[in-house]
């Protein structure tokens, strides 16, 4: 299997629910841990020879180990899908890793860490498919955060228009999600940063991406910056596009 970090598309029927599937494979001459940072998902990961754990939502960089040659397998469940698949309060799982078997016994049983990563990738890909046929995303979640995509969305607005309380919405979000509607919205107006950055390939105007992305200004996007992923935008940059600091995403390919 070579190394670095890929993902791959979800079958149809999970694609509510499921980001992607995805595969790290950590090179036998690896020395530097990688920056993991938040994505407003949630992850069942199986790690070779130790098994599989729950990712639940960050609010802040993940600094994950970089043990040569261990190969990882994860589905990583959409804002809306992961508490209800894990039969758990995401809230209670946020910033932390939690051993499968503290949540889901069965499945932990299932998740051999002696299996074979193709026979993993495989167990995880079904798991997560019964997960989410049992217990399926919060579908009026996945509407709240869809519309917080919007940049200029304000959570106030989003319960209003949905229908509902925004203490209930902030309930809802909690429970599925990990966080409130406010704090969603900032993950995805990072990660969008994050999507223009690497699109830039070197070559990005922070100032005018901070503004593009939905920051009032510089200074705004350097205090998120700051706050979600521990260093400034600039040291970012740099780590994106080293390819000795961080594993490169390979483009999306399906899996059946």
């Amino acid at each position: 299997m070579p190394d670095g970090y890929r993902e791959l598309a979800p079958p149809t029927v999970l694609r509510r629910a499921l980001a992607c599937l995805w595969v790290r494979v950590v090179p036998p001459d690896a020395a530097a841990p990688v920056r993991i940072l938040p994505d407003a998902c949630s992850d069942l990961i199986w790690r070779s020879g130790t098994g599989a754990f729950v990712a639940g939502p960050d609010t802040g960089p993940v600094i994950a180990p970089a043990t040569p040659g261990s190969v990882f397998v994860g589905a990583r469940f959409r804002p809306g899908a992961g508490g209800p698949a894990l039969a758990h309060p995401l809230h209670e799982l946020r910033d932390r890793r939690v051993d499968i078997g503290d949540l889901l016994p069965a499945l932990a049983r299932r998740l051999d860490p002696e299996l074979t990563p193709a026979e993993a990738l495989r167990q995880v890909a079904l798991a997560a498919a019964e997960l989410t046929e049992t217990r399926p995303p919060d579908d009026l979640v996945g509407a709240a955060a869809r519309r917080l995509h919007d940049p200029r969305a304000r959570s106030a607005a989003v319960a209003v228009e949905l229908g509902v309380s925004e203490r209930h919405l902030r309930r809802r979000f909690h429970e599925s999600v990990g966080y409130g509607p406010k704090t969603l919205h900032r993950v995805l107006r990072f990660r969008r940063f994050l999507g223009r950055l690497d699109a830039a390939d070197g070559d990005a105007d922070l100032a005018g991406l901070a503004a593009e992305c939905g920051f009032s200004d510089q200074a705004h996007l350097t205090r998120e910056c700051s706050r979600l992923a521990g260093v400034s935008p600039a040291a970012i940059a740099y780590e994106r596009g080293n390819s000795s600091t961080t594993f490169p995403v390979a483009p999306r390919e399906s899996i059946s």
